[in-house]
Parts: structure tokens; C-alpha cells; sequence
């Protein structure tokens, strides 16, 4: 079980250096691809939150002192260290937390873009002057904001930890990381290749579970938390962070949908739903354009060309460069996705493709899903409603268009919406009434570094991959300086 690849690193580290967690907890991280352990991880709680913090605090105090180019120029050889080991980090993640390792080559390059991005923006957190007269001068700043936390989710383990340290570092904070549960490897295996670059102290990675993410969240020396993961997770750290009035920047679920006027031609539609699903990383994405829209003038023509996109991706082993689809992350998400195929057949779904696990003898151990699309699904079907966070589409027929708005906007959530039409007119409109906050016209599934990514309602609070974000982990300052010769 330990011939498997995994850092040296297994503890936790903080202060710039490892520790054994104080309960002696440890505790085995698995392969989902063959659920099987690959080595023995500590658990962190309250007592190494608390060592974590006063170290971080200790650190905060230089940290913050750096000059923002030479903060920059950190990130900088951060992103570079990232793209020397891209492979072995993607390799970490698809072993343990089931996605391809060629997609996970690509996560690699994201983060080291987000970091080289934030790297570049230091110079940018600026204040403003505001006229008082002659005899005065008044200026706000922005200083960081002291010790921030961020909890990862298992989807994209790598890209999460050295994409989203790089916007709290960059603005003069230190950071502690507590990785997702599922998926801790990457995140240590960071914090080894990163030892003698970051002054000890300024970035923690503590692997646990809830105890220590619910020891962050309520922490009076924490002075921000972010977390990307489920609405009931968000809403348990706003309610911890509630009780030391610190602000918390929420990346949480969705239930996103495509929407495709009758103009929209049909082949590039079933490609838009196929590729908006994110089936790679099998569904595992709180942005995926799991409803789709379809105006009946081409349902049909749109639901006849999905099986044929969808044959591209087949499950495989993770750790295969030719494996185009993954595994689920864990047993208990695999139970929850078969039981939501369940519950869409047993409610007249049509099933259009996929519906159960592979039949491949290689498989047979792992946590493992075909791709999954039904059609004539209906708003009251569970599949319609609930975020599955798995390969399952949902496909819906509309006519009227006011009645398909309001059905969109029905849901708890509003992250994403991918809008097929050639009618800028309709395109225009529908993107103004959707209640989501990064709307796709033409296009679907991708980011683009420097816009805003986060969401309405109950997926989220913030944004992301902007200087937004950069800003969020500041607080301004106001000074008055009265320019009046004292008498005498």
C-alpha cells in the first residue's frame, strides 16, 4: 500500500516545519480509482489549529512588511516551481482524487497562471485621495487583513490550494490551507516543494477533517474564511464565522443551465451540453450546465446527436494519460449519484445514454459512473431540483419562454448559465434575467482569468479570479492629515 507515490510529508505543516497532530491522529487516504489506500495521513484538530494560527500571527508581522514586488516576485517563482513538477502534481491528484492525470496536467497550468496573475497585480491595490481644501489632505490605503483561512474541495485539490493561496499572499496575508478530506496529497506535497521560498509561518497546510475547518471558521485569530464546497458547508462557516464578525468569501453549488433558443444550431448545442457537464472530471463541478433548455423545435435533433458526443468520454483508470473520464471521489458520493439515477428513472426520465456503472473487469473495484443524460425531465423530478455533483444531464423541453426563465431561476442556486441562440436581441435578454453570476453566450464551461467567477443566491458570496479577489483580502484604512501651521 505505501509503494504507491505520496510526499514525504505527511503531518502537518505550519511554522515552516512538520508536526505530528496533537491527538496523534492519523488516518489512510485512498485511490478512488481502485479504492485502495495509499498511505496514512494526520488529522489535524482544534489544539493544531490553535499552533497553526500563533504561528501564522508570528509570521504575519514580516509578511505583511514585504514589499509588494518582492511579494510578487515570490508568486512568481511560486507558479514556476508549480510548472517544473506539473507532472508529479498531476499524477498526485488523479490518484487520489480520481480525475484524469492528463486533466490534471491542465489544473497544474491553471494554478501557476493564477499565481503568475496575482503576482503581477500587487502594485494594483490602491487607495484613493479625496479633496478637503487647501489646508488638509485625505487618503485611504489598503492593508492585509492578518491570518486567513481556505477550505479546499476534493474536485480540482491542486489547482484549489496554489490557485487560491495566491490572492491573500499577494495582498500581504498568510495563509493556512485546510485541503479537501478526500484529497489531501497535493496540498502537502505544495507545501514540501515550497520550503525555503515563503518565510516560515506564512503558509500552513493542515489536512483533516470537519473539526479543524469548523476550528478555522470560529477562530478569533482567523481574520477571513473562504471555502469552495457544498451550501450546507457554507452555511455552517458562516454561522461559526458569525461569532468573531469575520467576513467569509463562499464559492458553494450550483445547479446551472443551458438554455438553447430555436435558432441555435442543433450539433453545436449537443457539443455546448456534452462539454458543459465537464464529464471528464465526471460532473464532480459546482459550475457544470447540469440542466439543460431545450427549445422543442430541436430537441429532438439535439437529444439524437448527444450519445455520439458523449462516447468520447469513457471511465477509466485515472492514472492513464488516454483515460478521458475518472472515477468519483469516494463511496459514499458513488451511492449518492447511483441513487439520484435511480430516483430520475423510477420518475419517467427518458434515459438517454449511461445509467449505470461500466462493465469494464478493470473498473470493477472503483468508484465509477457512465455518463449519464436523461431527457423529458420535469421540474418536479429530483434530478431537476438537487445538485447531484456527478455525469448526470437532465434535459428539458420548453416552449414558452417566460415560463423556461422562470423554471431556471426556480432553484436555490445561480452560478453559471450558458445561453445558444444568434438572436443578440435574445442572447442580450435572457443573459440580463438569468439569476446566475457568470453567464456564458455561445460558449460554455470555461474560465477566464481576470473576470469575475462566483455566484447569486445560495451558491456563493464573492468573486474570484479577478482583482476583486485580490481586493477582498484587504481592508481599507482612511487618514486625515491636517495641513494647518499650529499657532505659537
Amino acid at each position: 500500500m505505501l509503494d504507491k507515490p505520496a510526499p514525504a510529508g505527511r503531518s502537518l505543516h505550519y511554522g515552516g516545519g512538520w508536526h505530528h497532530p496533537a491527538s496523534g491522529r492519523y488516518a489512510w487516504t485512498l485511490d478512488p480509482g481502485v479504492n485502495e489506500p495509499i498511505c496514512e495521513v494526520a488529522e489535524a484538530g482544534a489544539a493544531d489549529v490553535d499552533a497553526a494560527v500563533a504561528a501564522a500571527s508570528a509570521a504575519f508581522r514580516d509578511w505583511r512588511r514585504a514589499l509588494p514586488l518582492e511579494r510578487g516576485r515570490i508568486l512568481k517563482e511560486m507558479a514556476e516551481i508549480v510548472r517544473r513538477n506539473a507532472r508529479e502534481l498531476a499524477a498526485l491528484d488523479a490518484q487520489n482524487c480520481g480525475n484524469p492525470v492528463t486533466e490534471m496536467l491542465g489544473d497544474a497550468k491553471i494554478a501557476a497562471a493564477q499565481l503568475d496573475f496575482f503576482g503581477g497585480l500587487v502594485t494594483e491595490m490602491k487607495g484613493d485621495t479625496i479633496p478637503m481644501g487647501p489646508d488638509a489632505l485625505n487618503l485611504s490605503l489598503r492593508q492585509p487583513l492578518g491570518v486567513v483561512a481556505r477550505i479546499l474541495a476534493f474536485n480540482h485539490p491542486f489547482m484549489f490550494c496554489a490557485g487560491k493561496i495566491a490572492a491573500p499572499l499577494a495582498a500581504g496575508n498568510t495563509v493556512i490551507v485546510k485541503p479537501p478530506e478526500q484529497a489531501p496529497l497535493s496540498s502537502l506535497r505544495l507545501a514540501e516543494l515550497l520550503e525555503g521560498l515563503l518565510p516560515p509561518g506564512v503558509l500552513s497546510v493542515l489536512p483533516s477533517g470537519r473539526e479543524a475547518g469548523a476550528a478555522l471558521a470560529c477562530h478569533p485569530g482567523i481574520a477571513k474564511i473562504a471555502l469552495i464546497g457544498s451550501v450546507p458547508a457554507g452555511r455552517a462557516v458562516m454561522r461559526a464565522a458569525s461569532e468573531t464578525i469575520k467576513p467569509v468569501l463562499l464559492e458553494l453549488g450550483g445547479k446551472n443551465a443551458l438554455i438553447a433558443f430555436a435558432d441555435a444550431d442543433p450539433d453545436a448545442v449537443a457539443d455546448a451540453i456534452v462539454s458543459g457537464m465537464n464529464f471528464t472530471w465526471c460532473g464532480q463541478s459546482c459550475g457544470s450546465t447540469s440542466r439543460a433548455f431545450l427549445h422543442d423545435e430541436i430537441y429532438e435533433a439535439v437529444l439524437a446527436r448527444v450519445p455520439a458526443k458523449v462516447a468520447r468520454f469513457v471511465p477509466g483508470i485515472p492514472t492513464e494519460p488516454s483515460t478521458t473520464m475518472g472515477a468519483i471521489v469516494s463511496a459514499s458520493q458513488h451511492e449518492r449519484i447511483l441513487g439520484f439515477i435511480a430516483s430520475a428513472k423510477a420518475e419517467g426520465a427518458r434515459l438517454v445514454t449511461g445509467g449505470k456503472v461500466p462493465d469494464a473487469p478493470e473498473l470493477a473495484r472503483g468508484f465509477y459512473v457512465e455518463p449519464t443524460v436523461f431527457a423529458d425531465v420535469t421540474p418536479a423530478m429530483q434530478i431537476a431540483r438537487e445538485e447531484i455533483f456527478g455525469p448526470v444531464l437532465a434535459v428539458a423541453r420548453w416552449r414558452d419562454e417566460a415560463a423556461m426563465l422562470a423554471e431556471v431561476n426556480s432553484v436555490e442556486y445561480g452560478l453559471t448559465c450558458s445561453i445558444w441562440t444568434h438572436d443578440l436581441g435574445k442572447a442580450h435578454r435572457t443573459a440580463m434575467e438569468v439569476e446566475a453570476g457568470y453567464v456564458w453566450i455561445n460558449e460554455v464551461s470555461k474560465h477566464f482569468l481576470g473576470a469575475p467567477f462566483g455566484g447569486w443566491k445560495q451558491s456563493g458570496i464573492g468573486r474570484e479570479e479577478c482583482l476583486g479577489e485580490l481586493i477582498a483580502f484587504t481592508q481599507e484604512k482612511n487618514i486625515h492629515i491636517s495641513l494647518k501651521q499650529a499657532k505659537g
